[in-house]
């Protein structure tokens, strides 16, 4: 295992194999005091999950899959939805910088196009009302050429541009962007976080077919509210309200 440290504010450490960089963190954290903006980067996760019990398939060493640890204690829990918001516009951030066509598909996966080149696990830990610790696990396919699993619509930054990329470099990437959304979050603009995030999101523009328990209909992005909820409003302007996981976007 091999320390580094990061100038603007974490210890990275690497880990060859394990089987969930968010575990891996979160045990280090129950060891002693972990430092805020702390990394544990993984040359291959195991079992790596996706939000609400998704699983997220990477090959050894062709791809970036790692977890930070933030301690933003002044947001309260029923907003701590801006902080997957504020991780996924930094995985943005850094893509566009590399290829056009990048949104953020509600709740937190990255898309390239229709194609999901990125996807994220928040845990958050509460203290009374507020969020003690939030821990960002983030998995980008950087140079995977062939997706062996059953997900349906994969694809990596090498598929799309041909090129071959630095994992440390687009780490490096990363946390000076999420640092720079953190201390905007800490000084209070989470207004501009959440718009910059409703700029970002997938199929943001026009009517869209998505699906319920009810059945497939069409409707449009309304609102993304405070606490993560999708509002989605039919033809007719009624208005649905979904957490994760109760609504799915058709093809």
């Amino acid at each position: 295992m091999n320390i580094k440290k990061n100038p603007d504010m974490s210890h990275i450490t690497f880990i060859e194999e394990t089987d969930s960089t968010n575990k891996a963190l979160r045990e280090r954290m129950a060891t002693g005091q972990v430092e805020e903006g702390s990394v544990v980067v993984a040359g291959f996760q195991t079992a790596g999950r996706g939000q609400v019990g998704n699983v997220w398939e990477s090959e050894a060493g062709k791809n970036l899959t790692f977890s930070v640890v933030l301690y933003p204690g002044t947001v309260p829990a029923n907003r701590q939805f801006v902080l997957s918001q504020l991780a996924a516009l930094s995985v943005k951030e850094v893509l566009d910088a590399y290829t056009d066509h990048i949104t953020v598909k509600w709740p937190n996966d990255i898309y390239w196009k229709d194609k999901k080149i990125c996807g994220m696990l928040i845990e958050n830990d509460l203290c009374g009302k507020n969020i003690y610790a939030t821990i960002i696990g983030i998995g980008i396919n950087l140079n995977q050429l062939e997706f062996r699993s059953d997900a349906p619509n994969p694809v990596s930054l090498a598929q799309i541009t041909g090129s071959v990329y630095d994992a440390d470099d687009v780490l490096d990437r990363f946390l000076s962007i999420l640092y720079k959304w953190y201390l905007r979050l800490l000084k209070g603009e989470e207004d501009v976080i959440r718009n910059k995030y409703r700029e970002a999101l997938y199929r943001r523009d026009g009517y869209y077919p998505f699906s319920d328990d009810d059945g497939e209909f069409a409707a449009r992005i309304y609102d993304i509210e405070p606490t993560g909820h999708l509002v989605l409003q039919l033809h007719d302007g009624t208005l649905r309200r979904y957490a994760f996981k109760e609504v799915r976007y058709c093809n």
